[in-house]
């Protein structure tokens, strides 16, 4: 299940934040009677489209997963903890509903009619996320039922089920994380057509748009992820011990980047400095900072665990800072000058900010995932307990079946995604060369409805 989630997660981001990108550039087309606004939203609907299809596939393995791989958890808690999936469940059957009428409408309604029908597209997306996130924070901080005599759940309150203490602090980093990271993945790909000499309108505003949105946000991240890990400190404070490398509750306690635990509580190599998590943890280094050996060994994780959880949470970090300064360095920029930079770097740093914006998405799952073992649900079940008691050969086919699967779906999904571009790329070179391209943009999309626009640029091409 680690794989599947590991994988599927990386197309979460698109599927959260996509449609918004998508919409956005739509309005800008409409608005000013942009064609090459327009031509950008008509490809990213199709590329939303394909990578919701993948998205159905890989979403459908985890549901099959939970109930095969945790019937302990699902058995007991199902009543409780399957709210927030049955959630998702109405989410995706809106959100493909809706992806159906966008598509289908281009070349069928009104232009503002189209664009007004889709609008419910990102809050559908959003309500997926809202339904994952609810059961997630639920492990996290298990609230809103009693246990009768035999240790099941009864009386089960739904608000207090889905809106616990961490829901609200997990939803909007994981939000803000995905709208980042969609930004950056799509306008890296332009910054690489920039880079190659491609220095047209096309991939300047493909670049600009859903760059200046990741940008906007990841100052805003830095102060959600500090909000969150707050949450943490005060609602799970030994998950908290475990990201941070703590072994002893005290006051003063020393910040390690990077560094080494072992299982005598001592840390070795990355970088010390003397009594910040203190002062992150509570503004004040005299703030009591609960420690691992606060609790037995069989109820907190392993010095291996803690030391992958704090990797990973200072991976995470790192990443975030090195992209607010990004977004500071594009920031000032257009500031000076009302342009982007000129820096070949700036770009090659763009171009890359895409893949890190995923390592740290993934990194904060590691974080979230495995600083809380050995619970499944926090402090009440653990994970041995909701574990399947199937055969460790057949585990382990049924994973090698898995990544075939996986491996196939996701090359398929490239293959198409090259397909397109390939055909894009034909259809601008066509243009260019006043010879008509057969694709779905050849045609206006809203006919005669909509004023006359502008061609797009002459050598204007799709990476």
């Amino acid at each position: 299940m680690a794989f599947t989630l590991a994988t599927h997660i990386i197309l979460v981001p698109f599927g959260v934040a996509l449609p918004f990108l998508t919409l956005l550039m739509h309005y800008r087309a409409l608005r000013r009677g942009d064609a090459v606004a327009l031509l950008l939203a008509r490809r990213w609907s199709a590329v939303m489209a394909v990578q919701f299809a993948v998205g159905i596939v890989t979403g459908t393995v985890l549901s099959f997963e939970f109930g095969l791989l945790w019937p302990g958890m699902m058995g007991r808690w199902g009543d409780v903890f399957g709210i927030g999936f049955g959630v998702e469940a109405w989410a995706f059957f809106l959100e493909s509903i809706l992806i159906a009428i966008y598509l289908y409408g281009w070349k069928r309604l009104k232009p503002w009619t189209h664009f007004w029908l889709a609008m419910p597209l990102p809050a559908a997306a959003l309500m997926g996320a809202f339904g994952v996130l609810a059961a997630n924070s639920w492990m996290n901080t298990p609230r809103g039922f009693t246990l009768d005599a035999s240790g099941r759940p009864v009386d089960v309150d739904l608000r207090k089920a889905v809106f616990t203490p961490m829901f609200g602090p997990q939803y909007w980093h994981f939000v803000v994380a995905m709208l980042i990271t969609a930004g950056f993945v799509v306008s890296g790909v332009y910054a690489v057509g920039w880079l190659r000499g491609r220095r047209d309108r096309y991939h300047r505003l493909g670049f600009t748009l859903p760059f200046t949105v990741a940008a906007v946000l990841a100052p805003v991240q830095f102060m959600v992820g500090d909000s969150i890990a707050r949450s943490v400190f005060h609602k799970q404070p030994v998950k908290f011990a475990a990201a941070e490398l703590v072994w002893k509750t005290d006051t003063h306690v020393p910040e390690y980047l990077y560094g080494r635990m072992h299982p005598d509580g001592s840390v070795t190599g990355g970088i010390k400095v003397p009594q910040l998590d203190s002062i992150l943890a509570g503004f004040s280094p005299d703030t009591r900072v609960t420690g691992l050996s606060s609790v037995p060994a069989t109820h907190r994780p392993t010095a291996t665990q803690a030391t992958i959880a704090h990797w990973a949470f200072d991976t995470m970090v790192v990443i975030g800072s090195l992209l607010v300064l990004l977004a500071l360095w594009y920031a000032w920029c257009w500031w000076r000058k009302r342009d982007l930079p000129v820096s070949r770097w700036f770009f090659r740093s763009a171009a890359c900010a895409g893949v890190a914006s995923v390592v740290a998405v993934e990194c904060g799952w590691i974080t979230t995932e495995v600083a809380r073992q050995p619970w499944i649900v926090y402090e009440v079940m653990r994970v041995s307990e909701a574990v399947t008691t199937t055969r460790a050969d057949a585990l382990w086919a049924a994973l090698g079946v898995v990544i075939v699967v996986y491996v196939v779906i996701f090359g398929a999904f490239v293959a198409v995604l090259r397909r397109m571009s390939a055909r894009w790329r034909m259809a601008d070179e066509g243009l260019a060369a006043a010879r008509p391209v057969e694709t779905p943009e050849s045609e206006t999309p809203y006919g005669p409805r909509l004023p006359a626009m502008s061609a797009p640029p002459t050598g204007a091409r799709h990476d």
